[in-house]
């Protein structure tokens, strides 16, 4: 894949250098384009960017923020803007740590980061979190992120336990079998999955009231296509064979949607989770 990397000042050759890198290290399949922009970055010069180019546009601005333009949006993980929500986390706040029931020492499999904003929330609690992310360049966007957090004062420690893997779920899952999970000392207590699903999935087909849909998730759409019903069974029952059972504590799979999607795989969870927008359901193992 070629993606198209445009940057506002020759100071930033360092920060290509280290995007490069993560490419190398990482073993993303992204050949980065290097071009320096002279004109100034308005959010519409953005929009006009995004279209300009038939390959993927990335954006590094003045504050080194890694963005990608697309279709008219620009998106990037911003995870410093979630600080609040990362301080304040707890069971009582978020509603996925309530369906998790996660603690410091656990660990935790997010098999769809996206842009990792529910990564952040599960390793606030200090669970440690493998990010599974299939798409290249979302991957870059996650890892470009986590090295500009990781400079920043009070991050470092999060960002310690957030593990970023480019790979598909269903392979990922595939490696292991049920012997080396169990004989693992680092067992996996939940998988969380958040995977695509139809733009009218958000809203009730009869009401019409839902969340709309943000930027965020708008641009996943233009990345990836949601699973197929045979697809959906597999990735739950992949994932439900990674959590284990030991002594006292359960395993559980902990599904995202929006609140009047369909179930996954139309199987009916353990518990569920809700609020006005969204529904997080347990399958506990």
């Amino acid at each position: 894949m070629h993606c198209q990397l445009l940057y506002i000042s020759e100071s930033q050759a360092v920060q290509v250098k280290s995007l490069q890198a993560l490419i190398a290290e990482h073993k993303l399949p992204i050949v980065l384009i290097a071009e320096i922009l002279v004109d100034k970055i308005t959010q519409k010069r953005r929009q006009q960017l995004s279209q300009e180019f038939t390959q993927p546009v990335l954006l590094l601005d003045d504050k080194n923020k890694l963005s990608w333009l697309s279709d008219g949006l620009s998106v990037t993980p911003e995870w410093d803007k979630l600080q609040r929500r990362v301080v304040s986390a707890g069971r009582k706040s978020e509603l996925l740590l309530q369906a998790a029931r996660i603690t410091a020492d656990s660990y935790v499999i997010d098999a769809t980061a996206g842009f990792g904003h529910d990564s952040l929330i599960l390793a606030s609690t200090g669970a440690q979190v493998t990010m599974l992310e299939q798409q290249p360049l979302m991957a870059l966007l996650l890892l470009a992120e986590q090295l500009r957090m990781n400079a920043l004062p009070n991050w470092q420690k999060l960002m310690s336990r957030l593990h970023i893997i480019n790979t598909n779920a269903l392979s990922y899952f595939a490696s292991f079998d049920n012997e080396s999970v169990t004989a693992n000392e680092q067992a996996v207590d939940v998988v969380y999955l958040d995977p695509m699903f139809p733009k009218d999935s958000y809203q009730d087909s009869k009401t019409g009231k839902g969340a709309k849909v943000g930027k965020h998730m708008q641009a996943l759409h233009q990345l990836a296509r949601p699973p197929t019903l045979d697809e959906e069974l597999q990735l739950l029952q992949s994932a439900q064979k990674m959590v284990r059972q030991q002594g006292q504590k359960q395993g559980r799979v902990i599904v995202k949607r929006p609140q009047f999607a369909p179930l996954l795989a139309h199987l009916a969870p353990s518990e569920s989770w809700s609020n006005e927008a969204l529904r997080f359901d347990g399958y506990f193992v």
